[in-house]
């Protein structure tokens, strides 16, 4: 007789293992692996969880390598971001999902250095917003991710999306925000109520239908209930894309 009872309602499913560069905040890689393993059960029934490994990145000598980056010395950051992946895949990672909005701009070189594939995080929330129907779409995020190429480009001439960002005041506020607040794990009704009026500016003023909360910690700080235009979480969008490539999925 089993120890364990048979608590599964689905058959046994051929998993994909989930390699998981984390640490870029560990706030948020808190939730990535709540929503994952959540989402895999979901699915499966009874206590099957998501097969997973995480590689949890130093975060404080990360973010001094994000300011050499920010003034155009990526090599240690780069340098980093590989040797996380070829740890998961060594640990036998069958792709990868980096947690983090920004550092999917890597997600080229980590896969021709590696030679894993990487389920990138602008692709999932794209397809997602073309699913909504909507066009015009507002991305908040850190400041190199509002202000670099490689997340807005990739919406609008992939997925035909006009992109709206805050202005250079609004991009500061957000950006300062995220590393002293939300990456330290501190959520202020404060900095929420900020962040709602400058949606609702861009909303108002700009035009956006939709915004994007491109990056994993904002989802901490704003709901959908705060304001009245849909939003999209990059990291539960991202999160449910893992797991239907996991399961069988096109992702």
């Amino acid at each position: 007789m089993s120890l364990f009872p048979n608590t599964s309602r689905s058959p046994v499913t051929q998993m994909k293992t989930i390699g998981l560069i984390g640490g870029i905040s560990w706030q948020s890689s808190i939730e990535y692996y709540r929503l994952l393993n959540e989402l895999v059960n979901r699915r499966l029934g009874g206590l099957h969880s998501a097969k997973l490994l995480i590689f949890s990145i130093e975060f404080g000598k990360f973010s001094e390598e994000e300011r050499l980056a920010g003034k155009g010395n990526w090599t240690l950051l780069a340098d980093t971001m590989i040797d996380a992946a070829q740890r998961l895949k060594a640990g036998g990672a069958d792709f990868l999902i980096i947690a983090s909005n920004c550092m999917n701009s890597r997600a080229d070189d980590i896969e021709s250095k590696v030679g894993i594939p990487v389920l990138r995080i602008t692709d999932t929330t794209g397809a997602r917003v073309n699913r909504s129907g909507i066009k015009t779409v507002a991305l908040l995020g850190t400041k190199y991710t509002m202000e670099a190429p490689f997340y807005r480009d990739r919406l609008e001439q992939k997925y035909g999306l006009l992109v709206i960002i805050p202005n250079e005041a609004e991009r500061d506020y957000i950006n300062t925000v995220i590393f002293d607040e939300l990456c330290a794990g501190k959520i202020r009704s404060e900095s929420r109520k900020r962040f709602v009026e400058i949606i609702n500016r861009i909303v108002k003023e700009d035009g956006a239908e939709g915004i994007i909360l491109g990056c994993t910690e904002i989802p901490l700080l704003v709901k959908q209930k705060d304001v009245s235009v849909p939003v999209f979480d990059t990291m539960q969008i991202h999160a449910e894309a893992a797991v239907d490539f996991a399961l069988g999925g096109d992702g």
